[in-house]
């Protein structure tokens, strides 16, 4: 095995206990959602076992990450496609798609449980659910959205959002600084 290999199949264990803390997950609860026992995980988060890809693959579903995240795999093909995921509080992860300051911000975010916590600011928000379920809370409404369903909300009104149970939810979130509406328009034939 050369040296690079070697340095990627050693980094996968570390960068799989910083994902499952990084998400406030207890082996024994990242056990029940993979099917894989416990004394496996924590071989391969300690570099005691090789991850294989029947070991990858269950951890990659339970994350909602693609496989490609745990190896961190070079990059390869047009660098302008490789979105860089950033790690915020308790595991949830954000991925900007656009770069546009000032203007109309998306970004696919996985979230994990957490407390509510309502805030405000200046805005508006749209929410479209791709996997799980979200809790919205608006003022002292409350709405629970499955994959398909979108919410839009001016900002300036207290709010929260995040997973419905105890497992992550995965959306795509655009927010407009300026309170900036969507405009739709269709047309029935």
């Amino acid at each position: 095995m050369d040296a690079e290999l070697a340095r990627i199949l050693d980094d996968i264990g570390p960068r799989l206990r910083t994902i499952r803390h990084d998400r406030g997950l207890t082996l024994e609860e990242l056990a029940a959602g993979t099917g894989l026992s416990v004394t496996v995980l924590s071989r391969l988060e300690s570099g005691k076992r090789r991850p294989t890809l029947d070991l990858l693959i269950p951890l990659a579903r339970a994350h909602r990450i693609a496989v490609d995240q745990l190896i961190a795999a070079p990059a390869t093909g047009d660098p302008r496609v490789h979105l860089k995921p950033l790690r915020k509080r308790k595991g949830t992860i954000l991925v900007p798609l656009t770069q546009y300051p000032g203007r109309v911000q998306v970004f696919k975010e996985v979230l994990s449980p957490r407390e509510p916590k309502l805030v405000t600011h200046t805005g508006y928000e749209w929410l479209y659910v791709l996997a799980g379920r979200l809790r919205l809370i608006l003022g002292d409404r409350e709405v629970t959205l499955t994959p398909g369903e979108v919410a839009e909300f001016d900002t300036t009104e207290p709010h929260w959002f995040g997973p419905a149970d105890t497992t992550p939810v995965e959306i795509l979130h655009l927010f407009g600084p300026h309170g900036d509406k969507a405009v739709v328009r269709t047309e029935s034939r």
